[in-house]
């Protein structure tokens, strides 16, 4: 590993860590601490930048972030920043050696968390270590978010989650599962209780479109699914499963589908695969597994008998100005037995204006530069203030936040 941490230039202007990462992690000076065979300094600065370095490390899109803007990379191959990380958590990890954290002393300020998935755990991690008092709220009866039922245990071992939460338990985090915002308490009932807020709720309404004006079975949003999968409550007589679109959570989708006893799994995607949003990785991954993947394809409906799908009517597709369009009349029949909506998700818009939160145009709550809402002291961070969609995102939202709160105390 020396070897790749030497292809390193150390740059002054570091663009990996300004540009390309968005929580801006100091990647030369953790690279020249493995140069240096000083492992341990390696993980102290990563840990302390990121409660989440290891689960980065794996899930990371680092060729779009850190790899693509590494300087190496623009006459040749990139610095491999991702594996030099996972080599020092990895390292870590075999020698029980764990970074130590500076706690300051309590400041009398609370603060309570919604949600614990990436967003709020690392907003979490930023205000324990200055001295606030946090709860961490979640609807669901397991911590973790989209990190435990979003990514399949095929892409990242649970263990590593569970690891940052006993990892925020041991700094002071106390943690509530089974509440749920609008449900079992709201905005200002929670905001009275606590100094400040933060709303770490993702976005868990997925984007579908109706395939039959008649009521069908065997089609499920990439949400539920994925989340089936981790329950180990497997959908059965999947037969022909088509998965509509083509990002990172199709893959997954597509994986899990196997998984579940799928006959024969199906990508269809509108546009073509220079243009589609999944990593390479996560495509190559898919395709050895035996999945096929049709690009240039758009369902437009579900042909069906007695409400059970038995084929899916398509159009072909050419991309103009980076746009998929149809071609005029150029349709055929996709043989199909389910359907699989991973198209996208976005937050729940009843929920947040319920709750007396503004949205923008996209549906998104809206933020100010510190991650504040228009309700005072109420921050947001992570899927439901925009779509960037990946861990490192919301992280990088919710040290954001956290950042925000600590400069108001």
């Amino acid at each position: 590993m020396n070897e790749k941490a030497e292809y390193c230039l150390n740059c002054k202007n570091k663009p990996c860590s300004i540009k390309g990462c968005p929580i801006n992690t100091q990647i030369p000076e953790f690279i020249n601490e493995i140069k240096n065979n000083n492992l341990e300094k390696a993980v102290d600065i990563l840990h302390e930048n990121n409660v989440m370095s290891h689960i980065c490390s794996i899930v990371c899109p680092q060729e779009n972030q850190c790899e693509g803007s590494c300087i190496r990379g623009i006459k040749g191959e990139p610095t491999e920043i991702g594996k030099l990380e996972r080599f020092v958590n990895e390292w870590a990890k075999e020698n029980k050696y764990e970074y130590k954290v500076n706690l300051k002393e309590k400041n009398g300020k609370k603060v309570a968390i919604i949600g614990s998935g990436p967003a709020g755990l690392q907003c979490a991690y930023e205000l324990l270590k200055e001295g606030f008092l946090v709860d961490i709220y979640e609807k669901e009866n397991i911590l973790g978010g989209v990190l435990m039922y979003g990514i399949p245990d095929f892409r990242l071992s649970k263990d590593l989650v569970n690891e940052v939460i006993d990892r925020l338990k041991k700094l002071g985090a106390t943690f509530f599962t089974n509440k749920e915002l609008g449900k079992d308490f709201s905005l200002e009932e929670i905001g009275s209780k606590y100094d400040y807020v933060f709303l770490g709720i993702g976005a868990n309404k997925s984007s579908v479109y109706k395939l039959s004006e008649d009521e069908i079975y065997g089609v499920y949003e990439s949400n539920y699914f994925l989340k089936m999968y981790y329950e180990k409550d497997y959908i059965k007589d999947l037969g022909t499963a088509i998965i509509i679109g083509g990002g990172n959570v199709a893959m997954d989708s597509a994986r899990t589908a196997l998984r579940m006893g799928a006959k024969k799994v199906k990508i269809l995607y509108r546009r073509d695969r220079i243009h589609m949003p999944a990593l390479e990785r996560e495509l190559d991954d898919a395709l050895k597994e035996g999945i096929e993947f049709h690009e240039l394809t758009r369902v437009i409906s579900a042909n069906t008998i007695d409400g059970k799908i038995k084929s899916l009517k398509c159009i072909r597709t050419q991309i103009i100005d980076g746009k998929a369009v149809d071609i005029e009349g150029d349709f055929f029949e996709e043989e199909a037995d389910s359907v699989v909506f991973a198209i996208g998700l976005k937050p729940d818009n009843d929920l947040i204006q319920n709750q007396g939160l503004e949205i923008d145009d996209w549906g998104y709550i809206k933020v100010d530069e510190n991650g504040k809402t228009n309700i005072e002291n109420v921050y947001a961070g992570g899927d439901v203030i925009d779509s960037n969609a990946t861990v490192c995102w919301a992280l990088a939202a919710g040290k954001r936040a956290a950042r925000g709160i600590i400069g108001t105390k």
